[in-house]
């Protein structure tokens, strides 16, 4: 084990005792935002992903230490594990290594080798393989095994069995194969051509080629998909007399008089056994490569996705456009209640236009909306029209109403789920989905954890990535974001309350029937009498639930009840009190902290420096939601069109998605704009999410405006400085 720790802290270049503690805590069953949020002092402060990141690689490398282990058991059952063979096995860095040295003692299916065997042509093919100074001539040799009731009738025979059982020895051979592999990734190229004459979205990979090691992720994940769906034929080249340079150096012997036997046997085992399991190894290599981007991908677009800054408070107004089931309309108050709901059709004529404005702004009128939330997919286009219409007439009137375009991915999915069924079961799917586009204006956080995060649409290819792998790193997102914000349990739904570190959906279910039953949490010691809540779930969740109806303040912090004695002791070291804390009158503690003396604080506390810091951060603002800090929404009250756009103009946007070519901006025009990479900053960038995050406010310049095929070139660079 220590040697894992070793090398988990050299690859992520973190001290030894701080990895070492992390995988304590994580075998004892802690949660990573637990771990991240609460045990600072043992991971040396450590993120969220830097937990995770480990976690994956821990689990990696025992893993790897498992089948090395399984390895070696499986050659000594044979009787032919050596010493040399068992160090090579244990300084295997890769699970490919340690396949490569296992391949020679691995149970095979019926091979050429194999029949060649039972013909009894071993012995031929070693002495053949040795290529001693003693070597007789092979056709001479091979004349003494023809046997015709083994089935080898000429010395040709015995010779074609012996070169299949010399082919199978050299492709078996794990130093070589690493050589060659190691070769193929320095030389070996992606080529794909068209399989088709049509013309498709893959025209660029008709005619392709790439080193393996310069191929980006999204064009190895577009050529797999060219492929599957039959456009596109693609093949892995190396330069064929390159490697067979290698094969030859590394088994023949000059000289000998089996030389060209040998020779020609390499070959055969070059073209048949050994360079199409490595075209297959390359292929795989480079699809987990990209998946694993593509997945990291989507995570780091995840994360700001859900935390957008909510519009808290504020009675909202959800319009899920359409055309032939008409416009689904939601009005909510301020904590997301349904409060109205109606069907317009604004799409059908002029007519039917005026009366469902007249239908909205009554209920504008009847419920004090504020906001309007329109979401983005069919017919999404002229129901913000009309909505800016209503909005102008309803202003005119003494209203303050704005609106905002909201994506909509994933909300036909949760209004026909289960859950949406039981949280909404008077309304029909349609309505639905009409609440949560409101709600996602509101708190997009709360009503995006009900959405398997598949759904919601800011990756690349995420439909082709291997499903367990993505809902795991996904999953992670969701459950630090949540826990990062913190969650009121009093007001959460099952969902959110799920994602909570130390609860399932399970106990989450127990916690809302808890309150049903016995009203409001009035404490966080209550929530341990939440049937099967036991007390490590409570460690693990106590901290990130919120019980704002407590009489205790610290009951609404991040603060843990296991540094409560701290969070009182600091106010006493300070000259203050829990009242001072609701009240707001702690004046600059920081400072103060730093006159008493930092270290000195945390030793009199009974903490160590970094929960000193938590604390003092959650005394001065109770109840606190990070995500306020951050750019808020952008709120339209009038709508800009596609024709209106001329080049150099400048306009705010919003970044819906950011991907390896580039970063896609949200500018009010209902078809999102393109920033290529090559726009994005002035200084050179790998990737665009080195700049940019989804969600992120921008200015950018207008390039070109394709209204035919939709397309909008932005520029981030050309941009003025806000």
């Amino acid at each position: 084990m220590q040697d894992i720790i070793q090398q988990l802290a050299a690859e992520l270049n973190k001290d030894p005792r701080h990895v070492e503690n992390v995988v304590r805590l994580l075998d004892e069953g802690n949660t990573i935002p637990f771990i991240a949020r609460y045990r600072k002092e043992l991971h040396g402060a450590m993120d969220d992903t830097a937990l995770r990141t480990l976690e994956e690689r821990l689990q990696y490398l025992r893993n790897l230490a498992d089948r090395r282990e399984a390895v070696k058991k499986a050659i000594e059952e044979q009787g032919k594990l050596t010493d040399a063979l068992s160090a090579a096995i244990d300084a295997a860095q890769t699970l490919a290594e340690v396949e490569d040295l296992y391949r020679p003692y691995k149970q095979k299916r019926r091979t050429r080798a194999t029949a060649a065997r039972e013909k009894g042509l071993a012995p031929l093919a070693e002495v053949l393989f040795a290529q001693g100074p003693d070597c007789p001539d092979p056709a001479a040799e091979a004349a003494r095994y023809v046997d015709a009731e083994k089935g080898v009738e000429t010395a040709e025979d015995a010779l074609a069995g012996a070169s299949d059982i010399i082919a199978e020895t050299i492709s078996d051979d794990a130093a070589l194969r690493k050589t060659l592999r190691s070769l193929l990734e320095r030389e070996g190229k992606l080529c794909s051509q068209a399989a088709v004459e049509e013309d498709s979205v893959y025209r660029l990979y008709y005619d392709f080629a790439q080193p393996l090691s310069r191929l980006q992720g999204h064009q190895v994940l577009a050529i797999n998909r060219g492929e599957k769906e039959n456009f596109l034929k693609v093949r892995v080249e190396l330069d064929r007399d390159r490697a067979l340079q290698t094969v030859r150096r590394h088994v023949i012997v000059p000289g000998s008089a089996a030389m060209e036997f040998v020779k020609a046997a390499a070959e055969d085992a070059y073209d048949r056994l050994i360079f199409p399991a490595l075209e297959r190894e390359a292929r795989s290599a480079l699809t987990d490569q990209a998946d694993e981007g593509a997945i990291g991908q989507f995570a780091l677009n995840l994360k700001p996705l859900l935390m957008q800054p909510p519009v808290k408070g504020k009675v909202t107004m959800g319009l899920d456009p359409g055309y032939r089931m008409g416009c689904k309309v939601a009005v909510v108050d301020g904590t997301g209640k349904v409060l109205d709901t109606a069907v317009v059709y604004p799409t059908y004529g002029e007519r039917q236009e005026k009366e469902a404005i007249a239908t909205l702004a009554k209920l504008i009128r009847k419920h004090g909306v504020e906001h309007i939330a329109i979401g983005n997919g069919t017919a999404s286009r002229e129901t913000e029209q009309m909505a800016v219409k209503l909005i102008h007439q309803v202003n005119e009137a003494g209203a303050h109403v704005s609106y905002m375009i909201v994506s909509e991915a994933g909300a036909s999915v949760y209004s026909a789920s289960p859950l949406a069924a039981e949280e909404f079961p008077q309304y029909d799917v349609n309505l639905r989905s009409a609440v949560s586009i409101a709600r996602r204006l509101q708190d997009p956080l709360a009503e995006l954890v009900k959405i398997d995060p598949k759904a919601i649409g800011v990756g690349q290819y995420q439909h082709d990535m291997p499903p367990k792998r993505l809902d795991e790193a996904l999953n992670g997102v969701v459950e630090d974001c949540v826990n990062a914000v913190g969650v009121d349990v009093n007001t959460a739904s099952p969902s959110l309350l799920q994602r909570v570190a130390g609860l399932n959906a399970a106990t989450a279910k127990n916690v809302v029937a808890y309150r049903e039953e016995n009203g409001p949490f009035t404490s966080r010691k209550q929530i341990l009498k939440v049937p099967k809540l036991g007390p490590k779930a409570f460690e693990q969740c106590a901290g990130f639930l919120r019980v704002p109806e407590s009489k205790s303040i610290l009951d609404n912090t991040a603060v843990h009840p296991e540094s409560y004695g701290a969070a009182e002791k600091l106010l006493s070291l300070t000259g203050h009190s829990l009242a001072d804390v609701r009240d707001g009158k702690l004046g600059d503690l920081n400072a103060q902290i730093k006159a008493y003396g930092e270290e000195k604080a945390a030793e009199a506390c009974g903490v160590g420096v970094p929960t000193l810091r938590d604390v003092a951060a959650e005394l001065m603002k109770p109840g606190r939601d990070i995500r306020d800090e951050l750019p808020k929404p952008i709120l339209r009250t009038d709508v800009l069109e596609m024709k209106d756009l001329k080049p150099g103009m400048v306009l705010t946007g919003t970044v819906r998605n950011v991907i390896d070519f580039g970063v896609f901006v949200d500018i009010g025009v209902h078809q999102d704009g393109l920033v290529h990479i090559s726009q994005v900053s002035k200084k050179f960038i790998r990737h665009p999410s080195e700049v940019v995050s989804v969600g992120d406010i921008v200015q950018v310049v207008v390039l070109e405006v394709d209204e035919k095929k939709k397309r909008i070139s932005l520029s981030m660079k050309q941009a003025p400085k806000a």
